[in-house]
């Protein structure tokens, strides 16, 4: 691994952290609906108006044409400085716009790209559905040409902010007679289109996030099909050479701050001897572990970055990375429930955020691809392993 900052690499950590400590949100990120939409798009025009929108976007697209290194200083200090990130623009931000970038007529470029960037708009993913989650290719959602448009029928669910998204990046079956793979399309669907019902589903957490999405002869222009018909699987695709890993970093650093704020509760909540929990030889011991554990798990980050920047294509890291930071914040959040107890929870402040992340850490297994499937495409790319009933 080699991850040296040169002098205008920490210059640049200079500006950033100086934007930030002035610009960063003195209130409150909410946590829902529609107060937490229209923070995230202040948040979004406040960068672009300061010059920070579009991180990794090209210049010739209106961003900041960033290297991998500076996204990485990028994140690192929003999590110092405690900034919020992307939140419900993240769909737009780095799938929808990236793949406009890339595979977009020039009208879908010139329509959309700037909207995104001035926080005018949320984008949702219609990709996952009931029973195609996982293996993304058998989803069953139709789409039939009519005329000038694409007439959509189907189902979509864990559809992320979709009550809140003007846009939506929707991938759907266009040709049943051919191989799964191939007869996918992704076009760009207006979420005020007739016939579309969003029904929010009801978080562990409480929130709202999640929705189930349904198309009713939903009609489409086959002006916003991304690339061609039929061709949506490498439409999808591509988005992947913009994800490079840098976005884990501030989760990372947002996981070591819960550990340092429980061995800040476990400094002066009192254990069952007497003493205070942290002079509890098991409980110190959990928690040094922990700490130990977040530092590999940063190791592990920057050894990817470093190698994304050598290679143009990115590797299995991604996935393991993905497998162990999951199962280590739960591990975090367990921990903390178990070390607080009912009078540690009782205290707010800290612990009642603890509790919020509790809750909300279950997803990070199954979202964006379950702990079982990481760990098939780790022993299928990383060990070399042979899939169950391949040739």
């Amino acid at each position: 691994m080699d991850l040296r900052f040169s002098a205008a690499e920490n210059n640049f950590r200079e500006e950033a952290k100086d934007w930030l400590f002035a610009n960063k949100p003195k209130e409150t990120r909410p946590t829902d609906g529609e107060p937490m939409r229209a923070f995230d798009l202040d948040w979004q025009r406040r960068q672009y108006d300061g010059g920070w929108a579009g991180l990794a976007w090209p210049r010739e697209h209106g961003g900041r044409g960033a290297s991998l290194i500076e996204q990485l200083i990028w994140y690192e200090e929003c999590a110092r400085a405690n900034a919020p990130l992307q939140g419900c623009l993240t769909v737009a931000l780095n799938h929808g716009g990236p793949t406009l970038i890339a595979r977009g007529s020039e009208a879908q470029k010139a329509f959309h790209l700037p909207q995104i960037l001035r926080g005018e708009v949320v984008w949702c993913q219609g990709f996952s559905e009931p029973g195609s989650g996982s293996d993304l290719a058998s989803l069953r959602t139709r789409a039939e040409i009519d005329g000038e448009d694409l007439v959509v029928n189907g189902q979509k669910v864990w559809t992320s902010h979709a009550h809140l998204a003007r846009w939506q990046e929707l991938l759907v079956r266009t040709d049943p007679a051919v191989p799964k793979h191939r007869g996918l399309t992704w076009v760009i669907c207006d979420m005020t289109a007739p016939g579309i019902t969003v029904r929010p589903i009801r978080t562990l957490a409480g929130h709202h996030h999640f929705c189930e999405v349904f198309y009713d002869n939903v009609r489409i222009p086959l002006a916003n099909v991304v690339g061609a018909v039929n061709d949506g699987w490498r439409v999808a695709m591509s988005t992947l050479s913009f994800e490079r890993g840098t976005g884990y970093v501030a989760k990372q650093l947002d996981l070591a701050r819960a550990i340092e704020e429980l061995i800040s509760l476990a400094r002066e909540l009192p254990g069952p001897n007497g003493n205070v929990l942290l002079n509890d030889d098991e409980v110190a011991g959990d928690l040094a572990e922990l700490k130990a554990e977040v530092a590999a798990l940063r190791s592990m980050t920057y050894a990817q970055i470093s190698r994304c920047q050598r290679e143009a294509v990115p590797g299995p890291e991604g996935a393991i990375v993905a497998l162990y930071y999951g199962e280590l914040s739960q591990r975090v959040h367990r921990t903390a429930m178990r070390i607080l107890g009912p009078q540690g929870l009782m205290r707010g402040g800290a612990s009642e955020d603890l509790v919020g992340a509790f809750l909300h850490v279950f997803h990070e297994t199954i979202a964006g691809g379950t702990s079982e499937i990481r760990r098939n495409i780790i022993g299928e790319r990383v060990l070399g392993l042979p899939r169950v009933g391949a040739g």
